[in-house]
């Protein structure tokens, strides 16, 4: 037995491939035409499948005689069938070196690592099984392709004998080529392949097996719709290799089939029995499944409007304004009415949704807790209800993708149920602080770890037994208030809130509206015990942000015109921006008050022409406005004589701050803006034209769009493609009302 021990360094110059199919053909093209190794040199069962190799530049040289190129090779790949690996090691055992690396390229690794070790009686420190995630229906040689693993994954499963360094060589050379190199356990990986390859492979050969046996199978392959041909292709594949492959993987393979067989059988008594929702939670929980994890993996955006993507925003004034606006519903109201319509009794139908990325996230993670949702479609959502004992555990860690809101709502609601859950989502979440809305969940009773720096991931222990609190916020938040009244719907005793700036109240408004007994009297919320919410039709109302974009702008201008805003949000908890734009002088009027669901909502009527002027603004009418202060400075800065905000330091506690951000921005467009801690002033006369960048903020984003409509002069905004993905159809809608806003995209 030969004694292996791992050596400081590996150098791979001349490989050898056992196997001139697809893979291991493809495998050899790339290393040839990247140049990647000195010498490629190819073997096969059949002598003309070699010279095809070499006369195609597959490789470099034939294998004539295999004993003594398995001497020489720095690495021996097996790029035989799974059931070929342990003849192979077999033969190339008394030939290897001590320092030749070993891999194979087999969708099986457990019946590999076996044979290995009956062959060498332990495992040698340079033997890595691999298994690159990359096909095509084509096969041979012939269909080699040196660009076969760009952008896929190969999977390397070192075992604990195995050299590190030679792992890390072995993943190097496969990077060279293209690919993107894991690493995972040999069991993991059988039970992951039997349930994403193997399960997936053979319902295909099941399926049209089954077909085949009809009677009348010539009409049902005849007439078959794309749908089929789609999921049916992959029962074209080689039927001995996944004879071989189900015989290697036999456990992973039927423990598959068994947790299919019993999903089939979920979704067979839903249909028999006409459960509408069973069937509904089944397709909405898989297609949202499939876009979730698609999205995770792809690192992309919920919305299909990526706010990453390089979009321009030029934006001037001038012309006549005109016409009638809808806003997208209020974000904050879109939240709230789908967390709550998930713990309902009862069907809730939701029109107006905010389909952005934070509602999405929101929407994913109820679904992964068993609730079924059909939608969004243009708004509409409709939630079935669980109660507030209805929801089930997250097959994992929840995905909030970059909602604060959500991670902060949830983790009262999560902090009261049975199970444990993980709340996490992207670098810029996880770096929010979450110990302003876990430490007041612990006085409750919950118990919650959060990430080092205090943010996420959070990690909430379920089973316990909340308390109600009597509880101060040492800050201004409608976040950690909902938050603690969320939970307070499963504590025993009173929630009672005492907060010293009046915050916006969408979650008590709500929660009076679904039937739970809350009292607001002065400064005070107090949430009673006991109680249980009904569902019902929630409308959402238009955001109040983007209504102060256009009241801001219209307000601005010297020239005749106006629009309607229509059925906007005028919650006296957001009302704010509206009320210091009539202070400047702005011309608004609100028509056709009514009330949604506890919220009222109004037309608002913007006459142009005002001559806006400079205004105190106090912090108890700064905090009914602070989303809004990016855009009260722009106010500011082209109004006639000076403004100041003060009591800013009460309610500093945003971790992003697109205040400071459009402070910095407006100051490059020649505004005259001084801040402290407390307060800023600005001095008004008007702006000129640049171009800015939106720094990641879409309240920045929406003042310097705005500053632009506000001027005589063109501002470009770059970089604001988080505008469109909030207000997909901003820059139409715009221009329809009058407004000169363009953009460039690359």
């Amino acid at each position: 037995m030969l004694n292996y021990t791992p050596v400081a360094q590996y150098r791979l110059e001349r490989v050898l491939i056992i196997g001139l199919g697809l893979i291991g053909g493809s495998f050899a093209k790339a290393l040839r035409t990247r140049f990647c190794v000195r010498e490629v040199v190819g073997a096969d069962r059949s002598m003309d499948e070699c010279r095809l190799g070499l006369e195609l530049g597959v490789i470099d040289r034939i294998a004539e005689d295999l004993p003594a190129e398995v001497g020489a090779a720095d690495l021996v790949v097996l790029a035989v069938p799974v059931k070929a690996m342990e003849t192979v090691l077999e033969q190339i055992r008394p030939f290897l070196k001590l320092q030749t690396l070993v891999t194979d390229v087999g969708s099986t690794k457990g019946n590999l690592v076996t044979a290995a070790r009956r062959i060498f009686g332990h495992l040698p420190a340079t033997f890595i099984p691999g298994h690159p995630i990359a096909g095509a229906e084509k096969s041979g040689v012939r269909a080699s392709d040196a660009d076969l693993f760009e952008h896929h994954k190969v999977i390397l499963t070192p075992l604990p004998e195995t050299d590190p360094n030679a792992t890390l060589e072995l993943a190097r050379l496969w990077q060279s080529v293209g690919a993107e190199v894991l690493q995972m356990e040999v069991d993991r990986h059988d039970e992951v392949l039997a349930a994403t390859s193997h399960l997936p492979h053979l319902l295909a050969f099941s399926l049209v097996d089954t077909l085949a046996r009809e009677e009348e199978n010539l009409d049902i392959f005849r007439y078959a719709a794309g749908g089929f041909r789609d999921f049916t292709r992959i029962a074209a594949s080689d039927p001995t290799m996944w004879h071989d492959i189900c015989v290697a993987n036999r456990d992973a393979i039927l423990a598959q089939i068994d947790r299919y067989t019993a999903g089939v059988s979920r979704l067979r008594g839903a249909i028999a029995q006409s459960d509408s929702e069973g069937m509904l939670g089944i397709f909405t929980r898989a297609k949202a499944a499939r876009d979730h994890f698609t999205r995770l993996l792809n690192k992309s955006s919920y919305s299909s409007n990526d706010h990453l993507r390089p979009v321009d925003l030029r934006a001037t004034g001038g012309a006549e304004l005109g016409g009638e606006l809808t806003l997208p519903g209020d974000k904050s109201i879109s939240q709230r009415a789908i967390i709550l319509a998930a713990i309902a009794d009862g069907v809730t139908d939701i029109s107006g949704f905010l389909e952005n990325e934070d509602s999405l996230a929101t929407l994913q993670a109820l679904r992964d807790m068993g609730v079924v949702i059909e939608g969004p479609h243009q708004g509409q959502v409709r939630v079935f209800g669980v109660g507030l004992h209805g929801l089930k555990p997250p097959p994992g860690p929840l995905y909030l993708g970059h909602s604060a809101t959500a991670m902060r709502l949830l983790a009262g609601v999560l902090a009261a149920q049975p199970f444990d859950t993980e709340l996490f989502g992207d670098e810029a979440l996880c770096q929010r602080n979450m110990t302003r809305v876990t430490e007041p969940l612990k006085q409750m009773g919950a118990v919650i770890e959060t990430g080092a720096e205090g943010g996420a991931p959070l990690h909430i222990k379920g089973g316990q037994s909340l308390r109600g609190i009597d509880y101060t916020l040492p800050f201004p938040s409608a976040q950690v208030k909902s938050s603690l009244l969320l939970a307070g719907l499963w504590a025993e005793g009173e929630t009672r809130i005492h907060q010293p700036v009046s915050t916006r109240d969408h979650t008590e408004r709500m929660l009076a509206a679904l039937g739970a007994e809350v009292a607001q009297a002065d400064a005070h919320i107090v949430l009673r015990p006991g109680q249980r919410l009904t569902a019902t039709a929630i409308q959402v109302p238009g955001d109040i942000s983007w209504a102060t974009l256009f009241m801001l702008v219209a307000s601005s201008r010297n020239n005749a015109g106006g629009y309607r805003l229509k059925a906007v949000g005028v919650n006296p908890s957001r009302l704010g921006a509206l009320q210091v734009l009539q202070l400047m002088g702005a011309n608004i009027v609100l028509e056709n008050s009514d009330e949604q669901l506890g919220e009222p909502v109004a037309d608002l009527v913007v006459t142009a022409g005002a001559t806006l002027t400079g205004v105190t603004v106090d912090a108890g009418l700064l905090a009914q406005a602070v989303d809004e202060l990016p855009l009260l400075l722009v106010a500011a800065a082209v109004a006639h004589g000076d403004s100041c905000f003060s009591g800013l330091a009460r309610l500093a506690h945003k971790e992003d701050d697109p205040v400071q951000k459009a402070v910095t921005m407006l100051t490059e467009l020649g505004g005259c803006i001084t801040r402290d801690a407390d307060s800023i002033r600005v001095s008004g006369g008007g702006l000129h034209g640049g171009s800015v960048e939106a720094r990641g903020s879409l309240r920045m984003a929406m003042a310097a769009v705005a500053a632009g409509l506000c001027n005589t002069e063109t501002v470009t905004v770059t970089r604001s493609g988080m505008m469109l993905a909030a207000y997909p159809d901003f820059v139409e809608q715009a221009q329809r009302v009058g407004l000169k806003v363009h953009k460039e995209e690359d």
